[in-house]
């Protein structure tokens, strides 16, 4: 397997015989768990996933958005993950904090496989670009539904 491959499938995780796109963002979701002590690290990863998976993509699936491809379903979980971020070490320890790692997984899932809207739009590119960007924006789709959530939560809470 090449770089361009082993990237693409995120180190074989698209390569599962049912729901790449799905064991995909899991792995994403595990990998990108212990970033969320990192900000400016998830914020790297997202950017260096994004612009190395679009590489990936154009090298090794000519563009196209094969099942094996699950790099782009990384990037935007990794997204997803951002409305996760505590703002501090309380929201951290509140006793909804776990629930919004699973809401951002059920929320990317949804819209990368119903593909509203924008999302569907890029989908229909048939390039690089629309393989990576239509997850690139499910994952901020996914990200303002969990701040709406966290939101909604913290006011029922006080």
């Amino acid at each position: 397997m090449d770089m361009a491959r082993l990237i693409a499938t995120f180190g074989g995780c698209g390569l599962s015989p049912r729901a790449p796109g799905t064991v995909g963002s899991l792995a994403a979701l595990v990998v990108g768990l212990p970033l969320l002590k990192r900000p400016r690290l998830l914020v790297a990863g997202i950017a260096a996933v994004t612009v190395v998976g679009w590489w990936a993509t154009k090298r090794s699936g000519k563009g196209e958005d094969h099942s094996w491809i699950v790099i782009d379903e990384v990037a935007g979980m990794w997204i997803a993950l951002l409305a996760c971020l505590p703002k501090t070490e309380e929201q951290a320890r509140e006793k909804w904090f776990w629930m919004y790692p699973l809401l951002s997984f059920a929320f990317f899932r949804l819209f990368d496989i119903t593909k509203p809207g924008p999302v569907g739009v890029l989908d229909k590119r048939h390039d690089a670009t629309g393989v990576m960007g239509d997850d690139v924006v499910a994952g901020a789709m996914a990200a303002l539904c969990v701040k709406g959530v966290r939101t909604v939560m913290a006011r029922a809470s006080h």
